[in-house]
């Protein structure tokens, strides 16, 4: 007989009071192939009330046209149409969701070696990942890339699914071997930490609730730790940084339109206007509208100086005493996301923030070779114009940049800059 899912009861939509109180969590998940990741992302949906009747309904009669006894939660994620003919996730596959207690937006990433570039899209925004094992592999080379890319791009919070427990018969020895694996090569990465799960994606087992079969373990469920694990940070607490995206005139008047990167500004605060060096202070400053004394990273505003500067789109404006660092030579690791390589002496475009400048390719540590699609890497720049640069670690948003092909406009390679490694002397 074939099973069915029982549609979730209804829920009410949270009331915009109940939206601005909760805190968003941008979450990716990653691991190798059969890990169980699209199932995963299925269940932890279907289980938290977040999928409708008729979605569970295309699911159930997609599943049946492939010959499958039960539903395939899977299908829930994976869209593409060549998805669902081979089983596997090819494309980032973004969901939304919210609890009560958080908004979710969720990057289900592909688990095959040949992918990895989409696995760097989908985690480049997140503040966790959660890295899935099959409890029967235990660590695998995926497994280990992964948890590099994830270091690579200082994902603030890491999480071990330790996947398919039930076909392990929910043994805790099984899970502390991976875990003890896993932990080894997390202090070689230098992952700040992480949290192990033991999870059955296909049966439920401590995604939404916690199982009676693994009794010995004492953690949260998979929905609990995504809703408790602390996101964002105090907005004054980091540098500003203001990539000027558009100046508007008004007559003589002049307003710098962009996002607040990272920080806050205040009416009065003193800034300097990179690369230009100029200063001035904040005469006014406008959100949707309407005039603030104060704003907050990552709010779209408009600023009005009390000076008259030359400033163009691609200028950044800062305050404080935390300035970026000016510079023409950009060391960084980069994952390589284009077909054709990226080798030494190439003329390539850098885009940074709101700026787009020309530069030389000086180094790679694949040496004359180059770097090919999906390779990890580390890269030296030479710029045609100074870049106001921060460390990836400190500033994902001013501290990252994409490569372009000038021919065609295509995206070559995504970086993350190294300050510690960068000449970051007097332009």
């Amino acid at each position: 007989m074939t099973s069915t899912i029982e549609p979730t009861e209804p829920i009410e939509p949270l009331s915009v009071e109940q939206l601005s109180e909760t805190t968003l969590l941008r979450f990716a998940t990653a691991g190798s192939v059969d890990d169980g990741k699209s199932t995963l992302v299925g269940r932890l949906l279907h289980d938290s009330k977040s999928v409708l009747t008729d979605q569970l309904e295309a699911v159930e009669h997609a599943s049946r046209n492939r010959g499958q006894d039960t539903p395939d939660l899977a299908l829930l994620t994976d869209g593409l149409r060549a998805e669902r003919e081979q089983g596997i996730t090819i494309d980032v596959a973004y969901r939304y969701f919210a609890t009560a207690k958080r908004r979710f937006i969720l990057a289900d990433t592909p688990g095959h070696v040949q992918y990895t570039r989409n696995m760097v899209t989908g985690a480049s925004t997140a503040e966790l990942t959660i890295i899935l094992v099959d409890a029967r592999n235990g660590v695998v080379e995926q497994t280990r890339r992964h948890a590099a890319i994830a270091a690579l791009l200082r994902v603030p919070h890491i999480v071990l699914a330790v996947n398919k427990m039930d076909l392990v018969g929910y043994e805790a020895k099984e899970f502390d071997r991976i875990v003890e694996d896993f932990a080894g090569h997390a202090a070689e990465l230098d992952l700040p930490g992480f949290t192990p799960i033991p999870v059955s994606a296909l049966t439920g087992d401590n995604v939404v609730e916690r199982s009676a079969r693994t009794d010995w373990y004492e953690g949260p469920a998979l929905l609990a730790h995504l809703e408790s694990v602390p996101v964002g940070g105090d907005p004054t607490g980091a540098p500003a940084r203001f990539p000027v995206q558009y100046v508007i005139r008004h007559g003589e008047a002049r307003h710098y339109a962009g996002q607040l990167a990272s920080g806050s500004l205040r009416v009065g605060d003193r800034v300097t206007v990179h690369p230009s060096g100029g200063t001035s202070a904040i005469e006014g400053i406008d959100v949707l509208g309407e005039e603030v004394r104060e704003a907050y990273a990552p709010q779209s505003l408009t600023l009005r100086l009390a000076d008259h500067l030359d400033v163009s789109r691609g200028d950044m404006i800062t305050s404080g005493p935390d300035a970026p660092a000016l510079t023409r030579d950009v060391r960084a690791a980069v994952c390589h996301l284009a077909d054709r390589p990226l080798r030494v002496g190439d003329r390539v475009l850098v885009r940074h923030t709101t700026r787009t400048v020309k530069a030389i390719v000086r180094e790679l540590t694949a040496g004359e070779a180059g770097l090919t699609a999906n390779d990890l890497g580390r890269i030296t720049l030479r710029t045609a114009e100074p870049l106001p640069l921060d460390d990836y670690a400190d500033c994902r948003r001013t501290g990252a940049f994409i490569l372009i092909d000038p021919a065609d406009g295509a995206t070559l390679t995504a970086g993350m800059v190294d300050l510690g490694g960068a000449d970051a002397a007097t332009v």
